[in-house]
């Protein structure tokens, strides 16, 4: 990745800041930096950036708002999060705002580094406004979820389990699968927290509805359907 791979740094913490530019135009990177989450929004709207290094708490305006303008704008960049903060809802928040990889400080460099060239390999493909399994919406950059008309409220982490079933719509996904991205790859908490959102999820977007488009498979997982009934 030569010089033409231009990179966004949007991070308050100035020598952080430096030390990252620094290091990123080591590596053969064009490196921006800004230092508030305004400033570095009007960069990432006016610039064609390959990635973004995003903090999360910065002044005038936080990471997660940061990312979820630019998405609602249809703007893509990919999107590496750093936060102090390593709580799983932050990364859910995160992650449920658009963000496409999440860090928690202190970090390596060398993974960080390896991490955004992943990202820019991927690039940014266009991606679907609103994901849709038969009247069921569920719109990732207006964070929103109906069922026909009817609006359905949420949790973060509701979201966040809906929105990854939906993109793997008629397919069968493993419980594992579920808990390495939606919750975390290195989670080792119970793993039937999974069976219990599933339980919150389909007591708000199939139950009040009659619906059963959230189907358990024994021994393999869970798929999602456009059910209408």
């Amino acid at each position: 990745m030569g010089a033409d791979v231009r990179v966004l740094v949007v991070e308050d913490e100035v020598r952080l800041a430096e030390a990252l530019q620094v290091g990123l135009q080591a590596e053969g990177f064009t490196a921006d930096v800004a230092h508030d989450g305004e400033q570095g929004l009007h960069l990432a709207t006016e610039h064609a950036y390959d990635a973004v290094v995003l903090d999360v708490m910065l002044p005038r305006l936080n990471g997660y708002r940061v990312c979820q303008r630019l998405r609602a704008a249809g703007n893509w960049v990919p999107v590496l999060m750093l936060s102090a903060k390593d709580g799983e809802y932050d990364q859910a928040e995160g992650l449920d705002v658009g963000a496409d990889d999440y860090m928690v400080k202190p970090f390596s460099y060398v993974v960080l580094v390896a991490r955004l060239r992943a990202l820019i390999r991927r690039g940014a493909p266009a991606r679907p406004a609103v994901l849709l399994a038969g009247d069921l919406h569920l719109d990732p950059a207006k964070h929103e979820v109906r069922r026909g008309a009817q609006p359905v409220e949420l949790t973060p982490r509701e979201f966040a389990l809906l929105e990854y079933l939906m993109r793997r719509r008629d397919e069968v996904v493993g419980k594992q699968e579920i808990l390495e991205h939606v919750w975390d790859a290195h989670y080792d908490g119970d793993p039937n927290v999974v069976e219990v959102y599933v339980g919150y999820l389909r007591r708000k977007i199939d139950t009040p509805f009659g619906r059963h488009s959230l189907q358990t498979i024994r021994g393999a997982g869970y798929r999602l359907t456009g059910d209408r009934a």
